[in-house]
C-alpha cells in the first residue's frame, strides 16, 4: 500500500492596494532609498488601510482567491489554520472568524504563532493532519498586518515590514509528492532580541506604554541578522544532507523574505544558482507569516509537478527550520 503524504494542491494570495515606497519613507524617518535597498533589498511594501481591518481581512481575501482558483467548495474544508504573529484580537480566534467568513462551516480552526516561522511550522502541522488519514482538506493561511505593531519613527523596523497574506491547500497523495522531510528548531533564549514586548500577559499595555510605543515590534538587528544567516543556512544544509540531495536536485529555494542578504547567504551556502531562488522582497518587504505562500503564488506558473522545493525560515522566539517538499501539480 502506498504511503499517504500531504501535497500542496492550490495557492492563493492577497496584498493591500496601498504601496509604501522607500521614497515615502524618506519623508517619515531618517533614511533613504539607497540605504534601504542596499541593506535589505526592499523597494516597497503593502500597507492595509481602513478602520477595523485586521489580519483576518488579509486572510479571508487570500483564502477566497485560492477557493476561486481551485474551485473547491468551502464546506469541504475540514481544518483552517491561520499562521500569524498579529491576530485580530486577544482570545478570539482569527482562524475561526476567517473560516466563517469564507463559508468553511464544517472546519475546526486555530491560530499558530511562531513569528516569521509561523507558516513553515504550520506546514508541518497541516501535513501531519493529512498524513494521519483523518482529514483530506486542510487550508493553511499565512497572514500578518505588521503595520499594526510597527513604530514608523523607528527606522530599524519600519523599513522592513509590510502587510499581506497567502494561502495553500493541503490534500493527501500517494504519488510520492508533497512534504518529504522537515528540520525544525527553537531557542527561547533569543526572544529578547526580537519581540513586541507589551500586550501579552507578562507586560500588559498601559497608557504609558502606548504613549511610548512599547506595544510595537523591536529588534536588535545585528544579533537577529547573525542568527538568521547561520540558522537558515544550517537548516537548509541539514535537510539536503538528510535526503541525499545536491544543489542540482533542488529546483527552487523558497526562503523567508526577511532580508535579501540573508536569502543570498542561504543560497550561497548550498551553492545554488540565483535563478533557482524565489525572490519578491523588493515589492512586499517582510510580511512575516505571509512571505512563503506569497512566493508560491508569485512563482506558481513556473512550478512543475515533481519539482523539489526547499523551504527555509527564521523568526522571533527564536524559531527556524527547513522543509523539503515535492510540488504536486502543473499550473
Amino acid at each position: 500500500m502506498s504511503k499517504t503524504s500531504a501535497a500542496i494542491t492550490a495557492v492563493g494570495a492577497y496584498v493591500p492596494e496601498y504601496v509604501l515606497t522607500n521614497q515615502i519613507l524618506e519623508t517619515m524617518v531618517d533614511t533613504n532609498d539607497e540605504w534601504i535597498t542596499t541593506r535589505t533589498g526592499i523597494k516597497e511594501r503593502r500597507i492595509l488601510k481602513g478602520e477595523g481591518k485586521g489580519t483576518s481581512f488579509l486572510a479571508i481575501n487570500a483564502a477566497k482567491d485560492l477557493i476561486k482558483k481551485r474551485g473547491i467548495d468551502p464546506k469541504d474544508i475540514e481544518l483552517v489554520i491561520v499562521a500569524t504573529a498579529t491576530p485580530d484580537m486577544k482570545a478570539a480566534s482569527t482562524a475561526a472568524f476567517t473560516a466563517s467568513e469564507i463559508g468553511a462551516t464544517n472546519a475546526f480552526t486555530f491560530d499558530m504563532d511562531a513569528a516569521c516561522s509561523s507558516f513553515l511550522f504550520g506546514m508541518s502541522v497541516a501535513a501531519s493532519y493529512i498524513e494521519s488519514g483523518r482529514y483530506k482538506n486542510v487550508l493553511l493561511i499565512g497572514a500578518d498586518k505588521m503595520s499594526s505593531i510597527i513604530n514608523y519613527k523607528d527606522r530599524a523596523t519600519c523599513i522592513i515590514f509590510g502587510d499581506g497574506a497567502g494561502a495553500v491547500l493541503f490534500e493527501p497523495t500517494q504519488e510520492n509528492l508533497g512534504l518529504q522531510d522537515e528540520y525544525l528548531r527553537s531557542d527561547g533564549t533569543g526572544r529578547e532580541f526580537l519581540q513586541a514586548t507589551y500586550g501579552g500577559s507578562s507586560y500588559p499595555i498601559t497608557p504609558e506604554v502606548l504613549e511610548n510605543g512599547g506595544h510595537c515590534a523591536f529588534q536588535e538587528g545585528r544579533t537577529v541578522f547573525k542568527n538568521a544567516v547561520f540558522n537558515m543556512a544550517d537548516a537548509t544544509v541539514k535537510i539536503l544532507e538528510r535526503n541525499n540531495l545536491s544543489k542540482d536536485d533542488v529546483n527552487w529555494l523558497v526562503a523567508h523574505q526577511a532580508n535579501k542578504r540573508i536569502i543570498d547567504a542561504t543560497a550561497n551556502r548550498i551553492e545554488l544558482e540565483q535563478e533557482k531562488v524565489m525572490m519578491n522582497i523588493h515589492k512586499y518587504g517582510n510580511t512575516t507569516s505571509a512571505t512563503l505562500p506569497l512566493l508560491l503564488n508569485d512563482y506558481e506558473s513556473q512550478l512543475k509537478k515533481g519539482d523539489n522545493l526547499i523551504f527555509a525560515a527564521f523568526g522571533g522566539g527564536f524559531n527556524w527550520g527547513s522543509i523539503y517538499l515535492k510540488w504536486a501539480y502543473n499550473s
